[in-house]
């Protein structure tokens, strides 16, 4: 039919009405304008382990479709997927991961391995190819979680056809990645102690602080809401496993060491 494998082309050949373009102008496709997405994700290592944030936005188009979605979801005990891009597909590639994962644990009496997790994220992303590039489905989360046999926290990213990178000290991906990893570059070479020697506390204010400069020079990151006491998921990964920040420990934070400076 000549349509390529495009979806969304598909449903307006059978009589799908998309919203109507505003007047005297053409219609922007519909993947850039209808498919919710979320947006900017983070993660970074820090003295006792890795630390995972996102912000809260979800959007389609210029529209903000939702300010409380969880980018930042946990699989298992150890590991978390931060998501960016269309969170409808991520959500369900966590229940897949967390099923699966859950699966060997009890048949197998025991975890599988980091190496392996690894590989369950890629191949999930490479049987979503044909969804990313339809631009229905693309996904490009941030992988985290304790490796065991390398007794350390570990970070990876990914593309939307599931090749994988170790982010040996920080990743970050989604709309607002391109402020955030320029500011990440510069503390880690250049500040008086790589990010890796940050204590607990230090490692969540400058979360905060990389989410609000996100924030202020992107529209789909949403930041802080302090009005609606909204604030960033944080996460942080060791050993013992995952710990969620409270939203009261993040107001004080960000009262305390953030706030003041802008």
């Amino acid at each position: 039919m000549g349509m390529e494998g495009d979806f969304l082309q598909l449903l307006k050949e059978r009589g799908y009405q998309f919203s109507a373009p505003a007047s005297g102008l053409e219609a922007q496709p519909a993947e850039a304008a209808e498919i919710t997405k979320g947006t900017t994700i983070l993660a970074m290592k820090y003295r006792d382990g890795v630390l995972v944030a996102g912000d809260r936005r979800a959007t389609a188009g210029n529209m903000v479709m939702y300010d409380r979605t969880d980018k930042v979801l946990e699989i298992d005990r150890h590991s978390v997927m931060a998501i960016a891009g269309v969170p409808a597909t991520a959500y369900e590639m966590v229940r897949i991961l967390e099923h699966s994962f859950k699966y060997y644990r009890r048949t197998q009496l025991q975890e599988l391995s980091f190496e392996g997790k690894l590989r369950a994220v890629a191949k999930l992303l490479k049987d979503n190819v044909a969804a990313a590039l339809a631009g229905t489905g693309a996904v490009v989360p941030v992988f985290a979680g304790y490796d065991f046999e390398q007794g350390a926290a570990k970070i990876y990213f990914y593309d939307i056809l599931g090749a994988e990178f170790e982010g040996v000290e920080y990743a970050v991906s989604g709309s607002g990645s391109p402020t955030i990893r320029g500011i990440l570059h510069y503390l880690n070479t250049w500040s008086d102690r790589p990010l890796s020697a940050l204590p607990e506390e230090d490692a969540i204010v400058q979360a905060l602080r990389l989410l609000t400069s996100a924030a202020e020079f992107d529209s789909a990151t949403g930041g802080v809401n302090r009005d609606l006491n909204l604030y960033p998921i944080v996460k942080l990964i060791t050993e013992a496993g995952i710990q969620t920040t409270p939203a009261n420990r993040l107001q004080s934070l960000f009262e305390a060491k953030v706030a003041r400076h802008v």
